[in-house]
């Protein structure tokens, strides 16, 4: 058997960041903010030699050590990008079940994916992890700078920071968070509702035996889905518990905050102490109106918040930065078909209104009033049916999404799992966040599309389809056998062909 053609393109000759001193004021892309979503773009971005500037208005990177949770989806862009076992090493990983609602139910087996787990991860951690990525792929980092202005015309932002200073680029992102100054200043609306409950969190010490607590964790736990105290190592717990009241959140929560949740809510604060960080989230719901002002785009918690419960906030600002970042790029070096960036608002926005009334449904169920815990307990029965569980955890993992390409067969428009290759996996094939075509009959091509789209002949791929189109994120984007088809296709997701 012959073995697979793999055909990349070499990279540009401008592969490597062009030296940028501090006087220089043009850049490509500017992003505002260098969290997970803002870190993540950035090095998509340097992927295809994007000049991209981040900044950041925090002077350090956070402190405390909030545990978050890379879902399946999040998993598998990591491995599409060569990230995945620097970030596991650093991760715990658990089953991937007990999502929805807090509703503790097994995984159902079978699980379209290679990553079927959570990997649990210090919020700093992932951080620190994706700027490295960004910046040793050529992103430059800048902290301490808070975007305060901008101004935007026909050929590019520019971008004033609180200091005065100016900064011009072609494009500008706000990955600044749920109160996101670009998107107030971009004048996008962010309808929904307000916090109407808030819950207290963070990581400390308790002062009694670990069974003593979950005894009581057990006795009041099912009633309050709002309550929790779950071990760490080193004697670290974490403490959920349901705040007295909505805040205006002026002033962080304290210790005591904590103990005299804990003393009406358990009967006891457990003896808590020694903080290593303390927090309060609500249940304020909100999706911008928007995704995309003429230069301007929004992507993560500038475009959407929502309650923590599934823990979907991370992850979806994750894969809003792969979807904008090839299309942005695609715009910068002027291959992209038409509109092809707004196809970004037109598949992530129906994706944050899905996590958003997700969410809602799951924040009703943790309600402690007796209709809301009726449709829990009739939820939680309807869960041992495996069609049932396993949808809710696609749901929530995202390995579900499916963007609407037009009519064609079930996997269109749905992301290619990471599936057995000749000589590999599919997913090493996509490091450098370029277009795919794995061809199991031989006989195409991605001809004039050969400096965006690599290709790759295996008739042994375990695939079941003749032929396939991936899109530098990984959805397919084409499925068949012909190659005028096939060039149709590539022209509309690659533009016009180099020669």
């Amino acid at each position: 058997m012959r073995s697979p053609k793999f055909t990349p393109e070499p990279s540009s000759s401008d592969a490597v960041e062009r030296d940028l001193t501090a006087s220089d004021l043009v850049f490509d892309v500017i992003i505002a903010g260098c969290g997970p979503t803002g870190a993540m773009l950035a090095a998509e971005l340097r992927l295809h030699d994007v000049r991209v500037l981040v900044l950041e208005k925090e002077t350090e990177p956070a402190s405390f050590v909030r545990i978050v949770g890379l879902h399946m989806r999040s998993l598998e862009l990591m491995a599409m990008r060569g990230l995945l076992d620097r970030v596991r090493e650093h991760g715990k990983q658990r089953p991937a079940a007990g999502f929805f609602a807090a509703i503790n139910k097994p995984a159902p087996q079978g699980l379209d994916s290679a990553y079927a787990y959570l990997l649990g991860i210090p919020h700093p951690v992932i951080v620190r992890l994706l700027e490295e990525h960004a910046t040793q792929l050529g992103a430059r980092v800048r902290r301490g700078c808070a975007v305060a202005a901008f101004e935007q015309d026909d050929e590019g932002v520019t971008v004033e920071l609180a200091d005065g200073e100016q900064l011009r680029s072609r494009y500008l992102v706000g990955c600044d968070g749920g109160r996101s100054t670009v998107r107030k200043l971009l004048g996008v609306g962010f309808p929904g509702e307000p916090s109407r409950t808030e819950t207290l969190m963070g990581e400390m010490e308790v002062g009694v035996p670990q069974e003593e607590i979950a005894a009581k964790v057990t006795a009041i736990g099912e009633p309050h889905q709002r309550f929790w105290l779950r071990p760490f190592s080193g004697g670290i717990y974490s403490v959920v518990v349901p705040a007295a009241g909505v805040s205006d959140r002026a002033e962080p929560p304290t210790l005591e905050d904590v103990k005299q949740q804990l003393r009406a809510v358990a009967g006891t604060d457990f003896g808590v102490h020694s903080p290593r960080w303390l927090s309060r989230f609500g249940d304020a719901t909100r999706l911008a109106e928007r995704y995309r002002v003429g230069r301007v785009l929004l992507a993560g918690d500038a475009a959407h918040i929502h309650p923590p419960t599934g823990g979907q906030g991370l992850n979806l600002g994750v894969q809003d930065a792969f979807n904008l970042g090839w299309k942005l790029a695609a715009q910068i070096r002027g291959w992209a078909p038409e509109a092809l960036l707004d196809t970004y608002e037109a598949e992530r926005h129906p994706v944050a209104e899905d996590v958003l009334d997700n969410t809602r449904a799951q924040m009703a169920l943790h309600s402690t009033e007796p209709g809301p815990q009726a449709v829990r307990r009739l939820l939680t029965e309807l869960m041992d049916f495996d069609e049932v569980n396993r949808y809710l955890i696609e749901k929530i993992t995202a390995i579900g999404v499916r963007y609407d390409f037009g009519e064609g067969p079930a996997l269109l428009g749905r992301r290619l799992p990471d599936i057995d290759v000749n000589h590999g996996r599919l997913y090493g094939l996509l490091h450098r966040g370029r277009g795919l075509l794995l061809d199991r009959t031989e006989r195409l091509t991605v001809g004039g599309w050969s400096d965006r789209v690599d290709h790759l002949a295996d008739p042994t791929a375990a695939l079941d389809a003749p032929c396939v189109l991936l899109r530098p994120d990984g959805h397919v984007a084409w499925i068949g056998d012909d190659q005028q088809d096939l060039d149709d296709h590539l022209s509309r997701w690659f533009g016009r062909p180099a020669h």
